[in-house]
């Protein structure tokens, strides 16, 4: 008895060291820097970026499981280094369903890497197949690191929330912040209903599609590529009344024109390259830059290569400035990525390498403040439910 007791005892520890050990090699590998901290800059650029509101559209860093709350060796994103690299506010969205293999060309539905993560990382059993409570986990967590944080982390729900933290910030500038969003409205579990309740969890941002065509619309990475369908038509309506904002990343070129006909509201797209830098199926074309625009939208500019074809701060700044020139300063923001399965130039407190290329590239101070958070805080403070 002795012995079998200590072969269970035995197989235990083994399953408990394989469930905390493999999720952190996986995003190990998955999640890399091309540079480790900590990041230098010009005098006039450190300084400048000690005084700038930053805000950035799009981290993954959720998805993986870690204590946010805990300065991390690993990854690109946690509170404590969001806190030590000037960051005012981190949108934080979630994929609740990845396919196996996935590419920028085509992805079907028929595989699900994250019910794999699910299982490793030992997520509650209603997330097997339920894509609505992997989202509803995952607002859980945010809110308790929230909670745990002794109020140097804030989850932001309305413009009023955003209003409150930012003059609170004013006095306590090492605070920080976070907003919900979802890749994919597939994670509404196929019910339209769904969106009160993950409305009611925090989340204030989703897009209609992710890595595969879905009953919303269309994926730019999907099989067929359709368009927004009736039902996502109803979906941005019901959006729109809740206040909520559209995100068209990786969305399909038919679904980002049927968004931009039906939306009355100004829509983001949260982490993108464009063709005019970098051209492949996963960036945006001049019409959909302009298109955004004149919703007045927003276009966060991603940090990895797909995006922007090169692995420095420089590539991201042209990128950039091929979408001011052409629509303005004003609709442009910083779409990172940060833990989505890319490798980046730098980790969240490396920021200050953009704005030193972006001195470079001959952007006035002014214009940066703008596109390293300003746009984004207005933009959110102007969209949000005010309450």
């Amino acid at each position: 008895m002795r012995k079998a007791l200590f072969v269970i005892f035995g197989l235990i520890f083994l399953i408990v060291a394989f469930s905390s050990t493999i999720p952190r090699l996986v995003e190990e590998r998955q999640n890399k820097i091309v540079a480790k901290p900590p990041y230098k800059a010009l005098e006039r650029a450190a300084l400048l970026f000690k005084q700038l509101q930053v805000a950035d559209l799009h981290a993954d860093s959720l998805l993986w499981g870690r204590d946010l709350l805990e300065h991390s060796s690993y990854g690109q994103v946690d509170i404590p280094r969001l806190s030590d690299g000037n960051v005012t506010l981190q949108v934080f969205s979630l994929p609740t369903k990845s396919p196996h293999g996935l590419n920028i060309e085509s992805n079907d539905d028929k595989t699900d890497d994250i019910f794999r993560l699910a299982l490793v990382e030992r997520w509650p059993r209603d997330t097997w197949n339920s894509l609505t409570a992997r989202a509803l986990l995952q607002a859980k967590r945010l809110h308790q690191f929230a909670d745990a944080s002794h109020g140097n982390f804030i989850v932001i729900e309305s413009a009023a929330d955003l209003t409150a933290y930012l003059e609170r910030r004013r006095a306590h500038p090492t605070l920080t912040a976070g907003l919900l969003s979802i890749e994919g409205a597939h994670a509404l579990d196929g019910k339209l209903e769904n969106l009160d309740t993950l409305y009611r969890a925090g989340y204030r941002m989703m897009s209609p599609s992710h890595f595969f065509d879905n009953d919303i619309g269309g994926s730019a990475a999907g099989v067929q590529k359709i368009g927004l369908t009736d039902k996502g038509r109803e979906w941005v309506r019901q959006m729109e009344t809740r206040h909520m904002i559209v995100d068209l990343a990786h969305a399909s070129p038919r679904t980002i024109e049927d968004v931009l006909a039906v939306a009355t509201r100004p829509v983001v797209v949260s982490h993108t390259g464009v063709k005019g830098t970098c051209n492949n199926n996963r960036n945006l074309t001049d019409d959909q830059i302009r298109g955004v625009a004149a919703k007045g939208g927003l276009i966060g500019i991603g940090y990895w290569d797909t995006a922007v074809c090169g692995t420095d701060a420089r590539a991201i700044v042209k990128a950039m400035r091929y979408v001011s020139d052409r629509v303005g300063v004003e609709h442009v923001a910083l779409g990172s990525d940060f833990d989505g399965a890319v490798t980046t130039p730098f980790d969240t407190t490396g920021l200050v390498e953009i704005v030193e290329a972006m001195l470079d590239a001959g952007y006035s101070e002014s214009d940066i403040r703008l596109i390293m958070g300003g746009n984004a805080l207005n933009f959110l403070q102007q969209n949000l439910p005010e309450n």
